[in-house]
């Protein structure tokens, strides 16, 4: 009796050796998991350096206080100026900062034999990741010198223009990367359930013999490989987690790299993608048995 009803367990419509089926998603998932920590963390990255790409504004010596503080305040009201937490990211320094720094650096006191401190008071403005651009910075370093008591107005040219041309090859070479690894993925995933099915064809020819509809028979495996991919991705969520916090733990500076929001949506991403992936691959492996004659199935 007991044999019977073991038989009977593993002949049950839907049911399938599934936890090789679950592991196997859930390695596929920890790998794109894995690429897409990368991937937020470059664009965090990214964001970083582009939001310290800075423009100097170096103001007339003769400029007063209530003069600066009127070009600071228009430059703070411009688009191109970097703003973060509703605060323009503008700072004022002194010539005689600027000189303190200088000797800092080098070790030497250039006053000592020039008698006076040549330096300038500058406005420093982070400019918008949107305006950066050589036509547009180009522009704004033209738009800027027009305003009364500046200046000169400087950038590092080719510091911008090596950063804007690095992190587009990056984004192509990442997005191609990202394409070919969900393709190889979403085909390892498709083989994995087909195999797992390939010992139900048997058990679906005859549900078919008996006269269930297609509908009938496949809801079971559809809604099984719906829980399982979502387990499975569930799974590739703890694994990627366990990962990050030990790499947090082993590498400093990491974590600033990591945006909790951003880490929770790939988290539901992988979630989704594991049950969409093993429902669609079980709904192509269902029609493929469910068209088979019976030669076909042995």
């Amino acid at each position: 009796m007991a044999e019977e009803k073991k038989y009977k367990r593993k002949k049950k419509l839907g049911s399938y050796q599934y936890g090789s089926v679950i592991f196997s998603i859930a390695l596929a998932l920890f790998v794109i998991g894995i690429f897409g920590v990368l991937l937020l963390q470059t664009k965090q990255l990214t964001t970083n350096i582009q939001e310290n790409i800075e423009v100097q504004v170096y103001l007339n010596k003769n400029v007063t206080l209530n003069q600066r503080n009127r070009i600071q305040g228009d430059l703070s009201s411009r688009e191109f100026t970097l703003t973060k937490d509703n605060q323009p990211q503008i700072n004022f320094i002194s010539k005689e900062q600027a000189a303190a720094q200088f000797m800092e650096d080098t070790g030497e006191d250039f006053t000592e034999f020039l008698g006076d401190n040549p330096l300038r008071d500058a406005l420093v403005i982070n400019v918008d990741p949107a305006y950066q651009e050589a036509n547009k910075l180009d522009s704004i370093k033209s738009n800027i010198a027009g305003i009364s008591g500046v200046f000169e107005v400087t950038y590092v040219e080719s510091l911008v223009d090596s950063i804007n041309r690095n992190l587009t090859n990056i984004s192509l070479f990442l997005l191609g990367f990202a394409a070919v690894l969900l393709i190889v993925v979403v085909m390892l995933i498709n083989s994995t359930i087909r195999l797992a099915l390939f010992s139900q064809r048997f058990l679906i020819r005859s549900m078919q013999l008996v006269g269930a509809t297609r509908g009938f028979i496949k809801m079971p495996f559809l809604k099984k490989a719906l829980m399982h991919g979502a387990i499975a991705g569930i799974v590739s969520c703890g694994m990627l987690f366990g990962l990050t916090e030990l790499a947090n733990n082993r590498i400093d500076g990491l974590q600033d790299l990591q945006n909790e929001l951003y880490i929770m949506l790939l988290y539901g991403g992988l979630i989704v993608l594991g049950g969409f992936i093993a429902f669609i691959s079980t709904q192509r492996a269902m029609n493929k048995y469910l068209r088979m004659s019976l030669d076909e199935l042995y």
